[in-house]
């Protein structure tokens, strides 16, 4: 297959994770401050939004291949894009919290169903050489779409709260209908009596599931260890997580371009060191360890996703989409679960950042720990 031949479903699974990650989801960081600044809520209301989203897309990705077999691949993609521009521009009414929990909630369903759909339809159409590179081109998209939610929201939100949800529900669209006719098409799936068993690869579960609850901290505090925790103010806040935006970027195709070297297997567990080297970042004083802690982190958020999903095709072939789905349901559940849990510390230690982020840290050395006892079956390599 020719590099135009992976770059056109390539880039349409990256419009999918753009839309269903990257803004849908955290685009939702920066608005955080501005729902509570305009009185639409509270902040514990504005934290149970973002609980209402992570449920959501725990759900989306548990639904997403049954809306596949139901609809086909192309039509489920265009049904979460459609629902995530929806969602957005629902959010641009102030109907109280019950009203933005539905639409958040919603939202959430239509992240998990394009990030549970988007790469191995990809990846099953590309030939195997080129996986890597594709995956990392999908996964692209996340990077992308939080840079963009982070310059975009700012810019927005001066103009009201409201201006700023309809901004995202416009890009969101935008992208469905620049991708839609090049969503990938996988073959139809083997019948379930002929098909061959998925290995559970639960040490691939349990280290993604370890590494999603390791990042929390990077992905809900980050602007706040700078604002506050470091004292710079909440521009400098908003700068860190353009950082993060940007080290996402370079992890989405550094990830894909290290499963290809090494395999999916090696791969995770160099992303896995890294993402424990920008935790350990955090602890450190001074300016130097906050800049660090931001690019990493967005390096590994989306550089372990995309050597993730090298590695489940590494163990499940054809039927590395449901594999998928298991994997990404734990890392759902691990960062749903840590969230509160994070929550809880951070009011019991007095927002102690070193606390959170100290956390964040055993749990990223425990998916290291588990990464590097991994074991492809020799019958799958």
């Amino acid at each position: 297959m020719t590099t135009r031949g992976v770059l056109a479903p390539a880039l349409a699974g990256a419009a999918a994770t753009c839309s269903g990650i990257g803004l849908a989801r955290f685009a939702y960081v920066p608005l955080f401050p501005a729902l509570v600044a305009a009185g639409w809520v509270d902040g514990a209301g504005a934290g149970l939004l973002g609980a209402v989203n992570l449920s959501g897309y725990l759900a989306g990705a548990l639904m997403a291949r049954a809306v596949a077999r139901a609809v086909s691949v192309p039509r489920a993609l265009d049904a979460g894009m459609l629902l995530a521009a929806l969602a957005a521009a629902c959010c641009a009414w102030n109907g109280g919290l019950a009203w933005l929990a539905l639409w958040r909630g919603l939202a959430g369903i239509a992240g998990g169903v394009l990030m549970g759909l988007a790469g191995p339809a990809v990846q099953a159409v590309v030939a195997p050489q080129r996986r890597g590179l594709a995956g990392g081109i999908v996964l692209l998209g996340v990077g992308s779409g939080i840079t963009l939610g982070a310059l975009l929201v700012p810019a927005l939100v001066g103009h009201g709260v409201a201006a700023a949800w309809l901004g995202l529900s416009g890009v969101t669209l935008m992208l469905w209908v620049a991708a839609r006719r090049f969503w990938p098409a996988p073959p139809p799936p083997v019948p379930r009596r002929e098909r061959p068993a998925v290995p559970a690869a639960l040490a691939l579960v349990l280290a993604y599931a370890l590494s999603g609850a390791g990042l929390v901290p990077p992905m809900v505090y980050l602007a706040d260890l700078a604002a506050r925790g470091h004292g710079l103010g909440v521009a400098m806040g908003g700068l860190t997580w353009v950082l993060f935006g940007a080290g996402a970027v370079s992890g989405s195709l550094a990830g894909g371009a290290l499963a290809d070297r090494l395999g999916g297997r090696r791969a995770m567990v160099v992303a896995l060191a890294l993402q424990v080297v920008a935790l350990g970042c955090a602890l450190l004083p001074g300016m130097a360890g906050l800049v660090a802690t931001a690019v990493l982190s967005g390096v590994a958020a989306v550089g372990v996703t995309s050597v993730a999903l090298a590695a489940a095709r590494e163990r499940a072939g054809a039927e590395a989409g449901v594999l998928w789905v298991r994997v990404t349901a734990g890392f759902a559940v691990a960062q749903a679960v840590t969230g509160f849990a994070m929550a809880a510390l951070f009011g019991a230690t007095g927002e102690s950042h070193a606390a959170i982020f100290g956390a964040g840290l055993a749990l990223s050395v425990g998916a290291l720990g588990v990464g590097l006892t991994d074991r492809v079956p020799r019958a799958t390599r």
